[in-house]
């Protein structure tokens, strides 16, 4: 076989690592983003943060950059008709400035340096084992009472059967089931009331227990949590009115009463881990009209470190790796810029395709796709999935992710189309003004819409229903 040698000319799309470095922030949510400056900020000393400068410096531009230069002939004067210092103190502040002076140097400024921490809320654990430390107890039942303590899940629940907590222990010890049984009894009287309870039966209980006996309602709801908490659960009021020989009203009460109780009594005490989201984008009506613009608060301010860069200037062709430096620097800026540029337009293109939904609520939503955003602004579908994911819209009707105002259809009698979002919100509406002893189904409901033009099937109602986390029909009645 004859070799031979030809030329073959292709063309194919490279991702440089300018662009990669662009794909990867656009789809950062703004938390990741700091974090992922923070460690190009530690790792390029050309890179620093724009803290805002109050002196009012000119500002020179180096290769694109803003950089501030300050002056000695800039420096404010000092005005030739102020006092002198010694001249204008007094004795009196004298002695108030010795005796400030006397401990430590701090003034207003040094408070960022102690920041403020939410204070730690006490554990369940901590609460219980405090009120057993001044519990009258020989210290044997107290270290059982304890141990007990460490066997409660987070809602104050012991899931662990007595017998085997008593089989875990050393045998040299002659802990008997009989003894954690009455360890438990002193347990379930410590607070929050139902602490102890092996069962959500067993809590709510305890809690009725503890109510003074002229409660109304009392006895009843003591029955109900005894032996037909599961009917209960089902709203099954018509078997219960037979099995206790009661009437309506009182039936009503004594579910009230049951409905007052806390079935995690353990829930107060476990820690919540409270997460903030911040806008990047917040949106305003002005002059009638709706628009979008970037939150400064979640736009990092960055720029190129001075002194580097004049020495990089002044040394051309021997800066070396921190030439190279200066290069991602600038990459990095400004393809942080370009990220909050996409983000305003693709929210600005939202903004104008969703203002019924700004004027009128979640029933105005109209149905929106990726693609007509990315048709209108001459972006590639995949890049507005990026840009509408983990980020979010400040509204006056509260705070979005982006992605929720895109959503499916739904055909209308019409010939038009209805979102899914505006479905839910008509679904809520009904629910919520629905009779509470004659609560609508999912057929009905269906029928309701139908009427109105909206042609949804049952099973479509029962998705949307159940996304909103609205029980059905049988767990909605009430008397």
């Amino acid at each position: 076989m004859k070799q031979t040698l030809q030329l073959k000319l292709t063309q194919h799309l490279t991702l440089t690592p300018q662009l990669q470095q662009s794909i990867r922030l656009l789809q950062l949510s703004t938390l990741e983003l700091n974090q992922e400056l923070e460690r190009f900020l530690a790792e390029n000393p050309l890179l620093e943060r724009d803290e805002g400068e109050e002196d009012s410096a000119p500002a020179a531009r180096l290769n694109g950059t803003t950089t501030t230069i300050t002056t000695e002939a800039e420096a404010p004067a000092k005005p030739d008709s102020a006092p002198a210092e010694d001249d204008a103190r007094s004795p009196d502040a004298d002695w108030y400035l010795e005796s400030a002076g006397s401990g430590s140097p701090r003034d207003d400024a040094d408070d960022s340096d102690y920041p403020q921490l939410a204070a730690e809320s006490p554990s369940l654990r901590d609460h219980l084992l405090q009120q057993v430390s001044l519990t009258p107890l020989p210290e044997r039942d107290r270290r059982l009472v304890a141990l007990l303590v460490d066997a409660l899940d987070e809602d104050g629940y012991l899931t662990q059967p007595l017998e085997e907590i008593a089989a875990m222990l050393p045998a040299e010890l002659a802990i008997e089931a009989e003894e954690l049984a009455i360890a438990l009894k002193h347990l379930q009287n410590l607070d929050p009331t139902g602490v102890g309870a092996r069962s959500p039966a067993e809590c709510l209980e305890l809690q009725l227990f503890a109510l003074p006996e002229p409660t109304p309602g009392l006895a009843i709801a003591l029955r109900i949590v005894r032996e037909q908490l599961a009917l209960l659960a089902v709203r099954d009021f018509a078997k219960l009115k037979k099995l206790f020989g009661c009437d309506d009203a009182s039936l009503r009460t004594a579910h009230r009463l049951i409905q007052s109780l806390n079935p995690r009594p353990g829930g107060a005490y476990s820690a919540l881990e409270t997460r903030y989201v911040v806008a990047d984008v917040i949106v305003r009506k002005h002059k009638g009209v709706w628009s979008a613009t970037l939150n400064p608060d979640a736009m990092p301010k960055l720029r190129i470190n001075r002194i580097y860069a004049d020495i990089l200037q002044a040394n051309r062709g021997q800066g070396g790796g921190l030439t190279s430096q200066l290069q991602e620097a600038r990459w990095l800026i400004k393809n942080v810029q370009q990220r909050f540029e996409t983000i305003q337009r693709v929210s600005q293109s939202i903004v104008d395709r969703q203002r019924h939904f700004f004027d009128h609520g979640e029933v105005a939503m109209r149905p929106l796709v990726l693609r007509e955003i990315a048709d209108a602004l001459g972006l590639h579908e995949s890049t507005v999935s990026r840009v509408t994911t983990q980020k979010f819209m400040a509204t006056p009707r509260g705070i979005y992710e982006l992605k929720y105002f895109f959503g499916s259809h739904v055909a209308t009698e019409a010939g038009g189309a209805c979102s899914a979002t505006a479905i839910r919100a008509l679904i809520k509406q009904l629910v919520a003004a629905e009779d509470v002893k004659k609560p609508l189904s999912d057929s009905k409901i269906s029928q309701i819409l139908g009427q109105q033009g909206i042609v949804v099937a049952r099973r479509t109602i029962a998705k949307y229903r159940e996304s909103l986390h609205i029980p059905p029909v049988n767990l909605r009645k009430t008397l």
